[in-house]
């Protein structure tokens, strides 16, 4: 199947704020709740080198831009956290774990809107190339919302759920966090994955259309 520079090229830039932005969120939420390891370690950065991973950054959205995958995800090296450290373990937990997939949702509208104000702010020459790069930076961003989301430990969605169990069901729980992984590459080598994220994927997509379209009418108002 032939390589589309082009394809890659509008791709990689989202792609990389959303994984860095993603694990920025958590290292931000895990200083916030006392615990500074990653900040010693240099993740408190947006700097995307801090937080590449050979497999998770570039590897597999490469194979998946080859495979014309119907969606494009990839994910960063962990932010690592100090249980000990944090103040209200739980609560810090169950902020630690949500801050990335927050980051991503945010970033979803973000370019959103950024593609609403195309009319207003974007040279007419540059908006076709851009409007490429804001249907990824909408995508990418959703699906790395719904990705993370999913109940799956050690998946972001794991860990929120998990910080709600009491002790004895989550040592149970737990016991996913080392095959976890797997699971997911198999439903993704078995192609369902997409479908069981696919419904809150649509939602959030609809919901994006409606916010860069309420800007952009807006904007043709100003321009009018």
């Amino acid at each position: 199947m032939q390589f589309d520079l082009a394809t890659f090229l509008l791709a990689v830039a989202p792609l990389l704020l959303a994984i860095t932005l993603h694990e920025a969120a958590h290292a931000y939420a895990a200083r916030y709740w006392g615990d500074n390891t990653a900040e010693k370690l240099g993740r408190l950065t947006l700097n995307p080198l801090a937080h590449i991973d050979l497999i998770g950054t570039i590897l597999v959205p490469a194979a998946l831009l080859l495979m014309q995958s119907p969606f494009l995800f990839g994910w960063a090296k962990p932010v690592p956290v100090i249980s000990r450290n944090l103040r209200n373990t739980r609560i810090a937990w169950r902020t630690i774990a949500v801050a990335g997939p927050l980051a991503n949702l945010a970033m979803a509208f973000g370019w959103a809107v950024l593609l609403g104000l195309f009319g207003l702010v974007v040279p007419e020459s540059f908006q076709q190339p851009l409007y490429g790069m804001t249907q990824y930076g909408i995508s990418i961003n959703i699906v790395l919302f719904t990705l993370n989301m999913l109940p799956i430990l050690p998946l972001d969605g794991g860990r929120f759920i998990d910080s709600f169990l009491p002790a004895k069901w989550s040592v149970q729980y737990q016991k996913i966090e080392p095959y976890g992984t797997w699971i997911i590459f198999f439903l993704l080598m078995t192609r369902l994955l997409y479908p069981i994220m696919e419904p809150v994927i649509s939602l959030l997509e609809k919901a994006a259309a409606v916010v860069y379209m309420t800007v952009g009418s807006l904007v043709a108002i100003v321009l009018h």
